[in-house]
């Protein structure tokens, strides 16, 4: 072959079998072979594409391999009857379906490396502590059972202790064998949904609240109540309220620096969540993911409980590392063993590997110190992010004390999700309000990231997005 005709040939040219399939794959998502119908003989469709009937064979056997198609001896080949593959957004409200509950994740994770994000819900990387995770994982993998090994079915036994001992800062007494241990914060919620709950339940949920929460419940089949939250937590009247007429199953919140509104219950609403919760037999789901973020721990609704009634849920990967995840689910003594069961069924381990690596890296100091740090970032950064929002037309009618969120308020007459797809256009990813609202209530609010909000293009593209 010449090296004029090699520049002719594509490199990643399809072979004659990939090009009959995607002939036929073709055809079947443009439902001109719909379920059931007969495909054309080996014969007829050799003939018509010109190939061998070999190359067709092979086709076939790897589209029915595949499950697209059936054989059926005698008859010839037919297009499967198969059920439409679970779609999260096929059970959702129809309403501002181009903002469901996971369209932030999805444009921030899909988004471009010039791409600004002031709606994520995570840290730049250069603000996490990069070098000493290095360090600490260096130093795990040279310890071969961290890297080869399954852990123990409810998580790596020291870093277990080491959270129990977290814990007891924040007021919650909790031995290390009523810790299960998870890859991440979502999937302790979802292991922890597995365990209450059954498809056609109702849960309470913040509203606003944090979106995935809305996910999941869906993808359970669960039914959503939504509770109003403010600046003072819940509205303890409209809680008590859907207890009453709902009866739900369990009710999940943010116990501090709620997601999105950044807002933390005081002790009097805590307690007095608990006393209702307790009075109409409904348990409640604490997810603490952003503990850290406190300069001063706020009262935690399994801290008041005593892990009775309430099931308490954490994590690192918004304070340590995106890729670092673990999830920790501390819960009832009697409860600890069902739970385990489940997880072994579902995922069988937690990542030993990232385990030790956390453990290491809270064991020798470096995260409180990484704390310290991000805290008082944070907070430089935020009256900056407060006051340029401001400047922009939107109203701020809670400053958090701490954390990375704020929930802010548009010019009257403007939509969230209408700003931020023409935001989106302009390569700015933002969190219009109604993807945290199970009742839609939220079209004129936007929740920014402030650590994600240096860059002062931010507040150009914004006000442009704004002006349409």
């Amino acid at each position: 072959m010449t090296e004029a005709v090699r520049e002719r040939v594509p490199a990643t040219a399809p072979s004659r079998i990939e090009t009959v399939i995607r002939a036929i794959e073709d055809r079947i998502e443009a439902r001109a072979l719909g379920p059931g119908a007969r495909l054309p003989s080996v014969r007829g469709l050799a003939e018509s594409m010109g190939v061998s009937k070999s190359t067709v064979v092979e086709a076939y056997d790897r589209l029915a391999a595949r499950g697209a198609i059936v054989s059926r001896p005698g008859s010839g080949f037919f297009v499967s009857a198969r059920p439409e593959p679970f779609r999260l957004a096929a059970i959702g409200p129809r309403l501002d379906r181009a903002v469901d509950p996971v369209w932030i994740t999805r444009q921030s994770l899909e988004a471009g490396p010039d791409s600004l994000k002031p709606g994520c819900g995570w840290l730049p990387p250069e603000w996490l502590p990069e070098e000493e995770l290095r360090r600490a994982l260096r130093h795990v993998a040279r310890q071969s059972r961290a890297v080869m090994s399954y852990d123990t079915p409810q998580g790596h036994a020291p870093l277990r202790q080491q959270l129990a001992l977290r814990l007891t800062e924040r007021g919650i007494r909790a031995h290390p064998d009523q810790l299960v241990l998870t890859d991440s914060t979502t999937q302790a919620l979802d292991l922890v949904i597995r365990f209450l709950a059954e498809p056609g339940d109702t849960v309470l949920l913040d509203d606003p609240c944090y979106f995935s929460f809305q996910a999941l419940a869906r993808a359970h089949r669960l039914r959503m109540v939504g509770v109003p939250f403010g600046g003072e937590g819940p509205d303890l009247a409209a809680f008590e309220r859907a207890l009453i007429e709902h009866k739900p199953r369990f009710y999940i919140t943010n116990s501090g620096l709620q997601n999105p509104t950044g807002a933390t219950p005081s002790p009097v609403v805590v307690h007095r969540m608990l006393r209702l919760a307790e009075m109409h037999g409904t348990l409640i789901v604490e997810d603490d993911a952003y503990a850290d973020f406190e300069t001063e721990p706020a009262p935690r609704l399994a801290g008041f409980d005593g892990l009775d009634r309430v099931i308490h849920v954490g994590g690192f990967s918004k304070t340590l590392s995106t890729g670092a995840r673990i999830g920790v689910i501390a819960i009832r003594p009697d409860w600890v063993e069902r739970l385990v069961d489940l997880k072994l069924a579902v995922c069988l381990s937690d990542n030993h590997l990232t385990a030790a690596t956390i453990h290491r890296f809270l064991a020798e100091g470096s995260y409180r110190h990484h704390l310290d740090a991000l805290r008082t970032r944070l907070s430089d950064v935020r009256g900056t992010v407060v006051q340029r929002l401001r400047q922009a037309g939107l109203s701020v009618p809670f400053v958090p004390s701490a954390g990375m969120f704020l929930w802010t308020c548009l010019p009257e007459g403007l939509d969230a999700a209408d700003v931020s797809r023409r935001a989106l256009a302009r390569g700015v990813v933002l969190a219009p309000g109604n993807v945290f609202s199970i009742g839609q209530g939220a079209a004129g609010f936007l929740r920014f990231n402030v650590a994600q909000c240096t860059n002062p293009r931010v507040f150009t593209e914004l006000s442009r997005a704004m002006e349409g």
